[in-house]
């Protein structure tokens, strides 16, 4: 495959994530009262889908390392697009939540491989930036979601915002039938023992290298996810912003993080991972300390929530990409069960932040504004400290 085939793949295989959520949000306050469903129960279609996005990845994982990327990627889009499906024609809210249950699930193959994808053909400080444009792609895919969820919530109701969920997974799954070629080198007959899968798995969850990533891109997502969890009832009900406008205050968050991975592929080829991530880190804590005051300060407006969450998705453009492949990065005969882990213990934790967040809407910006707070000071913690410990990573060629 060529590099273009390759970062278009990647930019679509990790894509189906926040095509999956950023669409959805816009649309979330009118399906909750479509169905007269409680706001608990409403939080359950995004965090449900989560918890079975990451479950799922311990599976895909050493099915891929199996069998390979291709038979599984097939197996998982499919499953997408049916999935869908269902979630367009669900007459309730449980039945919904039972179809994004299964749409999580068959999401996780995706974004599975396409971690695993970066590790099979590149060096780790490579994949970094490669993943890094693989990123760009999903921050593009991310800008026209929100605003194309808006719209549509507002024009046609939400079941068309669902509904572009199936044509992007069926595209995907064409795309993949007809351009991917196995990257596996070379496939382990023995990755579903369970002997040898839990052998795997303890040496993975006990490399310092995967340790510190993995906790990096895990608090990394979980402030994103506080953010996705929270900001439409902030946005909308509390702020009094329209649909289409959370759309474009959405949109305006993809771009400043395709910002972000453009500076991480420049930062990278001058100081190093372990620096450019320190570096980034500085932009988290201030968006996240600025957002915080704030909000004690009394100061709820939708700017005292958006400038500083720039700074924090700025930073958010370099800890994903670094902290993705950065935790892949040791094991290249068992991509596959590494990239699996360090998706479950990232959807794990946002599992927790979405039930969290859930209990602690209460018509105030405090729930958002603390928890971005919260994760960005644990991700500066992370960033000066684990990552800084680990052997001097030499800049990329």
């Amino acid at each position: 495959m060529s590099p273009a085939t390759v970062v278009l793949l990647l930019s679509l295989l990790l894509g189906i994530q926040p095509i999956t959520t950023d669409v959805y949000l816009p649309a979330l306050p009118g399906l909750t009262e479509s169905f007269g469903a409680p706001l608990s129960q409403a939080q359950l279609t995004l965090t449900a889908l989560l918890l079975a996005f990451g479950t799922s990845q311990l599976v895909w994982g050493p099915l891929s390392d199996r069998f390979g990327r291709r038979p599984v990627l097939l197996a998982g889009l499919a499953a997408y697009t049916l999935a869908s499906i269902g979630c367009v024609l669900a007459p309730s809210m449980p039945l919904l939540i039972v179809w994004r249950t299964l749409q999580g699930a068959a999401m996780g193959a995706a974004v599975m491989c396409a971690r695993a994808i970066v590790r099979d053909l590149y060096t780790p400080e490579a994949g970094a930036r490669v993943m890094s444009k693989g990123l760009s792609g999903l921050g593009v895919i991310a800008c026209l979601c929100a605003p194309v969820g808006g719209l549509l919530a507002d024009v046609s109701g939400w079941r068309s915002a669902l509904a572009v969920l199936g044509v992007f997974g069926a595209g995907t799954l064409a795309l993949v039938a007809l351009r991917y070629q196995e990257t596996v080198p070379r496939r382990n007959p023995q990755a579903l023992q369970p002997r040898m899968l839990a052998s795997t798995w303890a040496a993975i969850v006990r490399h310092p290298t995967f340790i510190a990533y993995s906790l990096l891109s895990t608090a990394a997502y979980a402030g994103l996810f506080t953010f996705l969890a929270s900001s439409s009832f902030v946005f909308i009900k509390v702020l009094g912003l329209t649909r289409t406008q959370y759309g474009l205050a959405m949109f305006s968050m993809s771009l400043v993080y395709i910002l972000g991975t453009f500076a991480c592929r420049r930062l990278i080829p001058r100081f190093g991972v372990q620096r450019t991530v320190a570096l980034a880190a500085v932009a988290t804590l201030a968006g996240g300390t600025t957002m915080g005051v704030l909000a004690l300060a009394g100061v709820h407006t939708v700017w005292a929530i958006l400038l500083p969450y720039w700074l924090f998705m700025l930073g958010h453009g370099v800890h994903q990409p670094c902290g993705q492949s950065g935790a892949v990065g040791p094991f290249p005969q068992a991509a596959g069960a590494a990239s699996a882990l360090n998706g479950f213990i990232l959807t794990l934790v946002a599992f927790g932040v979405g039930r969290w967040v859930g209990t602690r809407l209460d018509g105030s910006v405090f729930a958002l504004a603390n928890g971005v707070w919260f994760w960005s000071v644990c991700i500066a913690g992370i960033a000066w400290t684990l990552v800084q410990r680990l052997g001097r990573v030499a800049p990329a060629a």
